[in-house]
């Protein structure tokens, strides 16, 4: 299908400004380029200047090739769509970026097409690597609402008999005159208050009000740090490297702060042969992402927040299943910390994801800002 050339605003001529002609392409989250059958660049997309971290100029100043490792496969595409052989064609390729020794290459898809009126090619370059996390996503989304359900539906079944179960054991403690039974009794009792405890944890995310204010992050990473110092006051360091230019945004400020205290409650505990050295080290960090999809919405900005462990990393038997209930690599967790973490984040439309390795782990959060 061949693309049409973009007409002026309620005009049916081509303005002679490419940057004006073919502005709607800034609003596209993929790199798109306009080329010449020979490959030389008339326009290109802020997404491609961001990906390059060229400006606009720098980047038509030459062929477009010149951007790509091993791109005579691409010059041939553009090429044989510009003399009609085909209208369309895809083929992978890699990006290359400036930077020392080359900058480092992108892996990206490409979709070369004809435009109709015009003998320029559209050139569009999805990054491999966010098509790939964004399908992560998308079955991370999946895959903790089935398990939610199925948590909440295991939660309500197991409510009923334990307080039938705490309730039998009241009346046997307070008919019976042997304290050999009255302990048995206690026994139940304080296993089933802890039983209940426990679902009262599983079904919280699903009863308490969305309490909607204006959110702060750095206030909550402020409370957050304060209360990991409190437990922890020896041998870590919990540092700050923020953005203070993020804006307040609309969310749940107790939500947040308790899930952000849930990771950094984590990192904390994983830390404890680094805290006996001196060297254990939190890192806060925000960051504005510019152009970020979400599931299958795309939101012009959004914030950042990585919550960053010199730890010894997730075990790699769960790091796939971290935020499944229940699971959880140290010896007395309950497994739901990350659990919560990850309804809070999603209760605000965001994501969370993990990135570990010994030495490093990385909890970033995404949250779509107005």
């Amino acid at each position: 299908m061949k693309l049409p050339a973009l007409p002026a605003a309620l005009g049916g001529s081509r303005p002679a400004d490419p940057a004006t002609a073919y502005a709607a392409f800034d609003h596209l989250a993929t790199m798109v380029a306009v080329v010449t059958p020979d490959g030389r660049c008339v326009f290109a997309n802020a997404s491609f200047e961001n990906v390059l971290g060229l400006s606009r100029r720098s980047v038509q100043r030459g062929p477009v090739f010149q951007w790509f490792v091993e791109s005579d496969m691409l010059r041939d595409t553009v090429a044989a769509v510009a003399r009609n052989e085909f209208s369309t064609s895809r083929l992978e390729a890699q990006l290359r970026r400036p930077g020392p020794a080359g900058g480092d290459a992108l892996p990206v898809h490409a979709i070369i097409n004809q435009m109709d009126g015009t003998p320029h090619v559209l050139v569009e370059l999805v990054e491999i690597e966010a098509q790939t996390r964004q399908d992560r996503e998308e079955r991370a989304l999946g895959q903790a609402q089935a398990t939610k359900e199925l948590i909440r539906n295991l939660a309500h079944e197991i409510k009923n008999p334990l307080g039938g179960i705490r309730g039998a054991a009241q009346l046997l403690e307070m008919e019976g005159h042997s304290r050999t039974l009255t302990e048995y009794t206690q026994v139940i009792i304080h296993e089933a208050d802890r039983l209940q405890a426990l679902v009262d944890r599983l079904l919280a995310p699903h009863r308490k009000p969305h309490v909607v204010s204006d959110v702060n992050i750095h206030e909550v990473c402020e409370r957050v740090r304060s209360l990991i110092l409190a437990e922890f006051p020896r041998g870590l360091a919990v540092e700050r490297d923020y953005d203070v230019s993020i804006p307040d945004f609309r969310g749940d400020r107790e939500q947040l702060i308790q899930a952000v205290l849930n990771i950094a409650h984590n990192a904390a505990q994983a830390l404890a042969e680094r805290m006996a050295g001196g060297d254990a080290r939190i890192t806060l960090r925000t960051r504005i992402a510019r152009q970020v999809t979400i599931g299958k919405q795309r939101y012009r900005l959004a914030l950042e927040l990585h919550i960053e462990d010199n730890g010894p990393g997730v075990p790699e038997s769960i790091r796939d299943r971290i935020f499944y209930p229940l699971v959880t690599g140290r010896e007395g967790g309950s497994g739901l910390g990350l659990t919560l973490a990850q309804t809070f984040v999603q209760q605000h439309q965001g994501t969370i994801e993990c990135e570990s390795e010994p030495g490093r782990t990385v909890f970033k959060i995404v949250i779509p800002l107005p």
